[in-house]
């Protein structure tokens, strides 16, 4: 790829204010394009987190410690007694999803109080049926990250440590976790932005990475294939009107991306063989999900 790839975006953060830290670019076949703003410091990946603990339960799955159509109250019975009426039903793919009809909305910026965040968010009423509704709220990627934990024995971040981070060296990265003890999930991971660009690739690389098979491709290929509709969410911009699969949002073109608060973004163009991520603290986000595509990916042959 040409030096000069990345001039017109640059200039494009200077001079609208998209508050970007870094951008790497990867396309198959050549070497990457980087530029820094600022120090490549580890920063909060906030949503971007929630791709992560959909690969770990289908990295969980290809080791026969759950299926993703596990219904949760099988992983945890003691919690029947006090689950809303419906909950039963809800399944981990669901929960995924964003789909799970529960009426629970909680996002990892807010205290907990509960002395248990779980038990809360099964005690929720429901207000649709599950698989019906799309509401977004990490809710459900953290109770996927409770479920993985009783499954496996290993918190996500303990579960993902030899299984992904060692594999992609991303060496021993913070988590914050909630009052038990638990990762978040949902959000607070912390990553350079490099490092999340080898996730990015491993993805696009359907979770191969240098010949060693990480994430099973058939659930990279799940991710996106059965996504729930988000037309409730029209009034927010069409980026949000692809769908959510599990973890990620589906973009135009075909395309899908991780999407994390103040503009953390990973975008994967499986039909270019790229991927483009960009860590920031953007007040911008629109504007420069619109930069990257306009003045990145659709500059690629």
């Amino acid at each position: 790829m040409d030096d000069d790839l990345l001039d017109g975006f640059i200039t494009a953060n200077d001079e609208r204010g998209l508050g970007v830290y870094g951008v790497h670019v990867h396309r198959e076949g050549g070497d990457p394009v980087q530029r820094r703003v600022r120090s490549d410091d580890r920063v909060n990946l906030y949503s971007v987190s929630k791709t992560f603990t959909s690969v770990a339960l289908g990295i969980a799955e290809a080791e026969g410690r759950l299926s993703v159509d596990d219904r949760l109250l099988d992983h945890f019975p003691e919690l029947r007694a006090v689950a809303a009426d419906g909950f039963e039903a809800v399944t981990l793919r669901q929960l995924a999803s964003m789909s799970s009809g529960t009426s629970h909305e909680w996002f990892a910026d807010m205290r907990v109080d509960a002395p248990d965040l779980l038990r809360e968010i099964v005690a929720a009423p429901m207000s649709a049926e599950p698989g019906t509704r799309f509401a977004y709220t990490d809710s459900g990627p953290y109770a996927i990250g409770r479920v993985i934990a009783r499954a496996t024995g290993a918190d996500v971040r303990a579960f993902l440590t030899p299984r992904l981070f060692a594999p992609l060296d991303l060496h021993n990265p913070a988590w914050h976790t909630c009052p038990l003890g638990f990762p978040f999930a949902a959000s607070d991971l912390f990553l350079r932005t490099a490092e999340l660009a080898r996730f990015a690739r491993l993805l696009l690389q359907d979770g191969e990475w240098d010949g060693k098979r990480i994430v099973p491709a058939d659930y990279v290929r799940r991710m996106v294939a059965d996504p729930a509709g988000t037309g409730a969410l029209e009034g927010e911009g069409e980026r949000f009107t692809h769908g959510y699969g599990l973890g990620v949002w589906l973009d135009r073109d075909g395309m899908f991306r991780m999407d994390g608060r103040y503009g953390q973004y990973a975008v994967i163009c499986p039909r270019r063989r790229a991927a483009v991520t960009v860590t920031a603290h953007s007040e911008r986000e629109v504007d420069l999900l619109e930069a990257i595509h306009g003045l990145i990916l659709d500059r690629l042959p």
